[in-house]
């Protein structure tokens, strides 16, 4: 156990860093900081021997403008500067300096025999590991080679959360909102996003809620982690548990293997509960239960998991109605709604119309491969003139189908398709079975107020048939 003290001749121990580059790249590179030569000569012939590459410095000043100037795999650094000092203060606030220009950076500390105590207080301070001096060779090799690794690791890691992070934000819709009737729904995510609230999302079909259920994802804590969606009013009862909540195999017949539910899928992160409304009442029950506790069982099980997440949900019913009609949990609710956040139909933000159509109309030409300078005069007032009683949704689709009819590069009133922007109301014999059952579908929830399940019950269809419909049309 030996400190080895031999240079090579004529090499100096001091090495340029030379112009700031990735600390990823090429040799990793140590900064040795000691105000002893023989010390630092000692550790620039032990790190060459590596196949790192050293700089060393004698003050605290200069260890900060290095870090400051180049990028370094680690430090190796002395607690005491000061001749005759072995407080080792100059070393914990230089490290807590190096802490606050760069976190990912991995500080090892020197000290003497007798100052064990004070190198575990570095430790508690944020360096990775000490050496004692006279310092064994093949532990501090160890400790570097363990170090730059780590550090690295952790780099990398920033740099693919930073990229997950931009590709999310790409991923998702943009929020267009600039009329009046959107100001509180903005203002609400920027108060709300960042905490940890249930959020519960109301508003008409095509409204975008789910849309912004992603926005308010991704200006919260947990965006790193992932945003789970479900349709829970197109699971019939027989599934809904299984999806949620996963299911062991053997379960049922159809299980020939486990499985992990929406619940486990967002742990840490956020889980979008859509169409929150039409769940059973017995669901509804288990569904608290998982809520209140964070515990749930898979199906054809008995053990307990427990997961952590935020939920979202979303409906275009009113609840309050539901609860004095017996068909939605009043406890359930309280679960759901710490904050709500209520979408306008698109006829009350008609200022955002021809922002959200351009933002369309950019989207789908670049799908299709197709160049618009926009929409002409006739179109921008057969848009401003629709009643849209399919919201954002129905806009979306109108363009979409302009994009794929327009035979020039700019759009016109009859490449949008919307029958209903006609002089008086179109006849029957002159629209398509699609027309009419898009046409029945919209009187079926207008008299039921929105609601899916009975507009599917007084027009002959399941459930999940009617969901498959609004999908098609673009209600």
């Amino acid at each position: 156990m030996t400190q080895t003290r031999t240079s090579e001749p004529g090499a100096s121990p001091l090495r340029s860093g030379g112009n700031k580059k990735s600390a990823d790249s090429g040799a990793p590179s140590i900064l040795v900081a000691d105000d002893q030569p023989d010390v630092l000569e000692a550790l620039r012939f032990l790190i060459k021997g590596e196949g790192y590459r050293a700089e060393a410095v004698t003050s605290p000043a200069a260890v900060l403008d290095a870090v400051e100037s180049r990028d370094f795999d680690a430090v190796v650094m002395d607690l005491n500067y000061t001749r005759d000092t072995t407080s080792g203060q100059e070393g914990l606030d230089l490290l807590t300096r190096i802490q606050n220009l760069d976190g990912t950076l991995p500080v090892i500390v020197m000290t003497a025999w007798g100052s064990v105590e004070l190198a575990v207080e570095a430790m508690r301070r944020g360096a990775r590991d000490f050496i004692q001096k006279p310092w064994d060779n093949a532990r501090v090799s160890a400790i570097l080679k363990t170090q730059i690794e780590l550090g690295r690791a952790l780099r990398r890691g920033q740099r693919l959360e930073a990229e997950n992070r931009a590709l999310r934000a790409e991923r998702f819709p943009q929020l267009v909102a600039e009329s009046a009737a959107m100001r509180p729904v903005v203002d609400m995510v920027s108060r709300v996003g960042p905490s940890d609230a249930n959020v519960l999302i109301t508003g008409e079909n095509g409204t975008g809620k789910g849309l912004l259920a992603q926005t308010l994802h991704s200006v919260s804590l947990r965006s790193a982690r992932p945003l789970v969606a479900v349709n829970t009013g197109g699971l019939v009862e027989g599934v809904f548990e299984s999806e949620l909540f996963g299911h062991v195999k053997g379960a049922f017949t159809d299980a020939k293997s486990d499985r992990v539910g929406r619940f486990e899928m967002a742990d840490g992160g956020t889980l979008f509960l859509d169409e929150i409304s039409n769940i059973s009442l017995n669901l509804q029950g288990k569904l608290l239960r998982a809520l209140e506790t964070g515990e749930f069982e898979r199906v054809g099980s008995s053990k307990s998991r427990r997961v952590d997440v935020r939920i979202f949900s979303a409906t275009n019913a009113h609840l309050e109605a539901e609860i004095t009609q017996g068909r939605f949990r009043q406890d359930l609710l309280f679960r759901l709604n710490t904050i709500e956040v209520r979408l306008p139909p698109l006829r009350d933000r008609r200022e955002d119309i021809p922002l959200l159509a351009a933002h369309f109309l950019r989207q789908h030409a670049s799908r299709y491969r197709k160049h618009f300078t926009g929409f002409d005069e006739g179109a921008l007032r057969a848009l401003l003139g629709h009643n849209w009683p399919g919201n954002v949704r129905e806009l979306d689709h109108a363009v979409e189908r302009a994009v794929l009819m327009a035979e020039g590069e700019t759009v016109r009133a009859a490449d949008l398709g919307l029958r209903a922007g006609r002089e008086g109301a179109p006849r029957l014999e002159e629209m398509s079975l699609e027309d009419v059952e898009a046409l029945l579908i919209k009187k079926a929830l207008s008299r039921f107020d929105g609601n899916v399940s009975h507009a599917a019950n007084a027009l002959g269809l399941s459930r999940s048939a009617l969901y498959r419909r609004l999908q098609r049309y673009g209600l």
